[in-house]
């Protein structure tokens, strides 16, 4: 894509807790390339604060299933066995590499390997942990925003997604927003000066 002036696609994942939606939003301000982040489309209700268009798409599980049989999504899937449904609006996408964005998706790691698997795209793909399973259940319960059976849920699977850890580029810490913020931006300008036909 960067021979024709075209944007990258960065997939960015990690099990629910590590800190990704704080380093992806810190990360949007602090790197001076053109990044523009893909909102993702919902059915869960929005959580206190959060905006529609800005943190989700939110929708009604009508109008995802029909955005979904339409093949709208470039991925998507039903988290945590809960009855909501993600995905990721393949005309974000498009949209955006086609004006020489950089896009970052914040998806799970199923959503990633859906991508990766698809051969579409070429992207960058960092994986986001805190450092270890502890930390991690730590982080969960000090949210407080979930019951005690979504946070096992959310264990269990945040196990099962750091085997998957080999198939990502890149691996993250996130022990410090900053830190972690200041090392994914490094990377990515490190692959933009391989790759000077990249928009900027």
């Amino acid at each position: 894509m960067d021979s024709t002036g075209q944007g990258r696609l960065i997939i960015i994942s990690g099990p629910s807790g590590a800190g990704k939606s704080t380093v992806v939003r810190r990360l949007l301000q602090a790197c001076e390339l053109p990044l523009t982040l893909s909102v993702s489309a919902t059915t869960r209700p929005p959580r206190e604060g959060e905006v529609n268009g800005v943190d989700y798409l939110f929708m009604d599980q009508e109008e995802f299933d029909r955005r979904r049989a339409a093949g709208e999504f470039l991925e998507c899937k039903e988290v945590f066995g809960l009855g909501y449904w993600y995905g990721t609006p393949r005309d974000q996408v498009a949209t955006g590499l086609a004006r020489g964005r950089w896009v970052v998706l914040e998806i799970d790691v199923q959503g990633a390997l859906a991508i990766l698997d698809r051969e579409e795209f070429d992207p960058i793909t960092l994986f986001i942990h805190p450092g270890g399973m502890e930390e991690l259940e730590l982080r969960l319960r000090n949210r407080e925003t979930e019951s005690e059976e979504v946070i096992c849920a959310r264990l269990e699977t945040a196990l099962a997604e750091m085997r998957y850890m080999h198939r990502y580029q890149y691996e993250v810490v996130n022990d410090s927003v900053d830190t972690a913020v200041a090392e994914i931006c490094r990377i990515l300008k490190q692959i933009k000066e391989q790759h000077p036909c990249s928009k900027s």
